[in-house]
């Protein structure tokens, strides 16, 4: 039982001075974070302060720019962007299980589709999705991985708010489900305290505020109790009454 108790509290991402550049601009100025596993964070900044960059240096995605510093993540990770990035020109169903293989994989992926309220779908062509459905497919796809640590960048910036509000709640569940660690990278400050239990603000590439959202699920925006949080992560940003 020792080491499945160790599994479960070890911190499922760490960065340690964690820099990151781009044509010698420094966008990540020494980060240090730890994410346990099982935790549901999302991450707020402006435009350019290296949300994008932080999520992808996790990912492992960012290999064409210099860093330094330590980086510790899950071996099993998932990426979902805020378009779904189905191909066009395979179906629901393939899509889903790009990347995987195995006798039980086709099983999976239309049990990840049914999860995510596509069932009947899979032989439909990604042109025939609304938008709401692609992102639903791509959430299917990051599921049928089995993450330890799902990483999302902005997934619901592109759907109209009615289809946000959907999507909130399906993501929320399928955390609840699931359990992966998630780090959630929006610029939707209502979103950010709504889905997760932690939100941190990057600024000048450090982690300006890391606040511990202390209110029971389900959340809605416009939940008075949520005002304290929200206003906090106003003025981490600089936003100010008269802006808002």
């Amino acid at each position: 039982m020792a080491p499945h108790t160790e599994q479960l509290t070890r911190p499922a991402v760490r960065l340690k001075a964690l820099t990151r550049s781009f044509d010698g601009r420094t966008v990540l100025d020494g980060v240090d974070l730890e994410i346990p596993a099982g935790q549901f964070v999302a991450l707020l900044g402006h435009s350019g302060s290296g949300k994008s960059t932080l999520l992808r240096a996790v990912a492992g995605l960012d290999h064409e720019v210099e860093g330094s510093g330590e980086l510790i993540a899950p071996e099993r990770v998932s990426v979902v962007f805020q378009d779904s990035r189905l191909l066009p020109w395979t179906r629901v169903l393939d899509n889903v299980l790009l990347g995987t293989d195995g006798k039980e994989a086709a099983a999976k992926g239309r049990a990840a589709l049914a999860e995510v309220g596509l069932a009947g779908r899979e032989r439909s062509w990604p042109g025939e999705l609304s938008g709401g459905e692609a992102q639903r497919a791509a959430l299917a796809r990051s599921l049928v991985r089995e993450p330890e640590l799902l990483l999302a960048d902005e997934p619901f910036g592109a759907l109209d708010a009615l289809t946000r509000i959907r999507m909130h709640g399906l993501l929320r569940e399928l955390w609840e489900r699931h359990r992966p660690s998630v780090l959630l990278v929006t610029h939707d400050v209502n979103e950010a305290i709504v889905l997760a239990d932690r939100v941190l603000v990057l600024e000048k590439g450090r982690i300006g505020l890391d606040l511990t959202i202390d209110r029971p699920h389900p959340r809605s925006s416009g939940d008075p109790r949520l005002g304290e949080y929200r206003e906090r992560l106003l003025a981490a940003l600089g936003v100010t009454e008269d802006l808002k």
